[in-house]
């Protein structure tokens, strides 16, 4: 019997990005087989980076994709043409077609889309009008581009769901939060999971039994208190917007800001569109804001470097130190949340994977709470999924995390796969 394709498809407002794997039984972790990504949609020309096997392409320019749809065409008109890549031939072989969606509401499972859950989604798309467009327009390319692939939701605040009532209320009218379904959501849930379950079997403890501080920072950062597995405590809320600075987007600031910012806060932004209704505050605060408006760079790698040079006065140097303030806010407010139960403190995330600059000044900020570096480790760490950083002997363990959030989608879905199935394949 030929193994089953999955594709996990991560959509956003720029860029598409499918990988390809297999699998033969539900209880066998998938394998990656390909890796196909379409960036500068917002930008153009578009961009292709596709690896498979020994064969890598990066860079290649496509003038005639500009969109989600056509770049998904694309995407799939490539990966069924490449000989190299026998287990898919034509789009029929897929047998599912897996999204991150970033806004799933009360969603606490992956779910197969079907008209009810797809209109459902649609309306939740004003609580995320920036997150989930972008997932819903793919949907609809595979349904006319695969008809026979199953197409599953994943949510990416569905890990989110064990949030305790206080840590996930409002202090605003409950009639109207609950009506209007206002509370802390919390994201990056399945690059939460995967990190749970890779720092456990790292650490050789029941998943049940973990507690770690775990950060996902990259263009878009958060923090996550992990209690017995479990999430209790995250800084995102109700939209991705809260929490931690990012790329673009402010972070927590005092929500009478907005008004004193600019009075047209409420009007219809000029990106505003069919399908995505945004005001201007969510356009400023999401889009303008964050280490691009500090700095005028989203490239955090070139904020530690030129903070590095800089003297106390510089906005890269302001902009750095207030991530570590941040940072360092949630980490021990969290310490607190596990009463000082913690297996370890975990950076994950392109900036955290990569900024041995950034690590070290968060660690030496906490460190009054146990955590030190062994520093050759950390301006090095050593290949594998999760590596020790931490200074050997120090109270509580540190740790980096490969986050793989495509493949997360794919083992939940070939372990799910015989309730995610349509009828019809059953």
């Amino acid at each position: 019997m030929p193994p089953h394709v999955i594709l996990a498809i991560n959509a956003g407002s720029s860029s598409v990005k499918v990988s390809v794997f297999t699998y033969t039984t539900p209880t066998a972790d998938p394998t990656e087989i390909a890796v196909i990504e379409v960036a500068g949609l917002t930008a153009p020309p578009a961009t292709l980076k596709y690896s498979r096997g020994d064969q890598h392409i990066k860079g290649q320019e496509l003038p005639d994709v500009d969109s989600q749809e056509s770049a998904y065409e694309y995407i799939l008109n490539h990966l069924t043409s490449d000989e190299g890549l026998q287990e898919l031939k034509h789009p029929d072989d897929i047998e599912f077609a897996c999204h991150r969606v970033v806004h799933g509401g009360d969603y606490d499972k992956p779910t197969r889309i079907d008209r009810d859950t797809y209109h459902h989604l649609e309306a939740l798309s004003d609580l995320a009008p920036l997150h989930n467009a972008g997932a819903l327009t793919i949907v609809k390319a595979v349904h006319e581009k695969c008809p026979k692939a199953t197409n599953v939701a994943f949510f990416d605040n569905a890990f989110h769901q064990t949030l305790p009532l206080a840590a996930r209320t409002y202090a605003i009218d409950p009639k109207i939060a609950q009506h209007n379904k206002l509370r802390k959501y919390g994201f990056h849930g399945l690059s939460y999971a995967f990190i749970t379950r890779a720092v456990a079997s790292h650490l050789q403890k029941p998943a049940e039994k973990l507690n770690i501080i775990a950060l996902h920072l990259g263009s878009g950062c958060s923090a996550c208190c992990i209690q017995g597995g479990k999430s209790i405590g995250t800084s995102m809320g109700l939209t991705p917007l809260a929490g931690l600075p990012g790329a673009t987007r402010s972070g927590d600031v005092d929500p009478s800001l907005i008004f004193h910012f600019t009075h047209d806060a409420g009007k219809p932004s000029a990106k505003s569109a069919k399908g995505m209704h945004i005001t201007q505050a969510e356009q400023i605060l999401n889009k303008e804001s964050g280490w691009k408006a500090l700095t005028g760079t989203t490239d955090f790698g070139v904020i530690s470097g030129k903070a590095a040079e800089q003297g106390a006065d510089g906005l890269y140097k302001l902009a750095f130190d207030i991530m570590v303030d941040r940072i360092s806010d949630f980490v021990g407010s969290y310490y607190v949340k596990l009463g000082g139960e913690v297996d370890a403190l975990v950076f994950a995330g392109g900036i955290g994977e990569k900024g041995a600059q950034l690590r070290q000044a968060v660690v030496g900020k906490v460190s009054c709470l146990g955590f030190a570096l062994d520093e050759a480790a950390n301006d090095k760490p050593a290949d594998g999924v999760v590596v020790e950083i931490g200074k050997q002997g120090a109270k509580h363990r540190v740790l980096v995390c490969q986050t793989d959030e495509q493949s997360e989608m794919a083992r939940e879905c070939a372990q799910g796969a015989d309730g995610l199935r349509r009828p019809a394949q059953s």
